[in-house]
């Protein structure tokens, strides 16, 4: 009788499991889209020329994972493209949203510096939660060693955004990026994103930087993004 109460309990245990992992469902996105700059933390990564981007992401549960790849130029002989990739998890605490991951930047035929000192690493924790009508959320991003060799570096951030009306949404961000052998900088943007159609968005955006002085792709600009989600 104890052996058959066993077996009845590791059944049990066996189908609970299983209607677990049956509640659980991959799924799968993609993104395609065109912008007037690729602007990254408040830097044009193409020279203040257009770019042309795409990606796949995947979640299970709080997981995901994902690549995304767009073109760039940091000058003769540099890298033409960038491919990254990334995953982590995004687990709710109440009311609000953490994301704990990793994403690597690897950059296509990195010949300008050291071989491979284009790409790096980074370890990413974010929280995100409702305030009102705004989404605000603060975000860090550590990585042991930067482009160029340049050593540790951490990027922090605090970010909102607003819905205006059903399909218009504000929102913004400011950061600071440190390095250890480079230079520091602050960053801010701000803009609007607009729905066309349940899949197609339009973006519109302002950015700028606190060092201006360490070339015109630290300067303000407006760029103009359109991407695709399905």
């Amino acid at each position: 009788m104890k052996a058959m109460k066993i077996a009845l309990a590791a059944a049990a245990a066996t189908v609970a499991l299983s209607g677990a992992a049956m509640a659980e469902e991959l799924k799968l996105s993609y993104n395609l889209g065109v912008t007037s700059d690729y602007v990254f933390r408040g830097v044009s990564q193409t020279q203040e020329d257009p770019a042309i981007q795409g990606g796949v992401d995947a979640t299970y549960g709080i997981g995901y994972a994902g690549v995304w790849a767009s073109n760039v130029d940091f000058g003769a002989n540099d890298p033409t493209a960038e491919i990254d990739f990334y995953a982590g998890i995004r687990p709710t605490l109440g009311d609000a949203t953490i994301d704990l991951g990793v994403l690597y930047y690897g950059y296509a035929k990195d010949k300008g510096l050291t071989p491979g000192s284009y790409s790096y690493t980074e370890f990413k924790a974010a929280v995100s939660r409702p305030i009102g009508p705004v989404t605000g959320g603060v975000a860090v991003y550590y990585s042991p060693e930067f482009p160029g060799k340049t050593g540790e570096a951490i990027y922090y951030e605090v970010n909102a955004a607003m819905p205006i009306m059903a399909k218009l949404t504000v929102s913004g961000a400011a950061g600071r990026q440190l390095i250890d052998n480079g230079v520091d900088y602050s960053t801010w943007n701000i803009g609007a994103t607009y729905a066309l159609t349940e899949k197609l968005g339009v973006d519109v955006r302002y950015s700028d930087t606190n060092e201006h002085g360490l070339g015109k792709i630290y300067g303000s600009r407006v760029a103009v993004g359109l991407k695709a989600v399905f």
